[in-house]
């Protein structure tokens, strides 16, 4: 079993850690409706992509009471 042979100290142990942080993310504006979005991914609020439209959004969908 491994047992360390001397103690680490506060200021070695916080300078190992120092990467181990979370950073927030980077959002960007859309183009083309204005909301943010995370780089290089598809607007989850338009669908687009680099300006092309990739996902197609449907408006509201109407469900009658019977099918539901």
């Amino acid at each position: 079993m491994a047992v360390p042979q001397n103690r680490v100290t506060r200021s070695r142990r916080g300078m190992r850690r120092s990467h181990d942080s979370l950073v927030g993310g980077n959002p960007n504006e859309c183009p083309s409706c204005g909301e943010l979005k995370r780089p290089h991914h598809v607007c989850p609020s338009c669908g687009t992509y680099n300006d092309r439209e990739v996902i197609a959004k449907a408006d509201e969908i109407d469900l009658d009471e019977d099918a539901a």
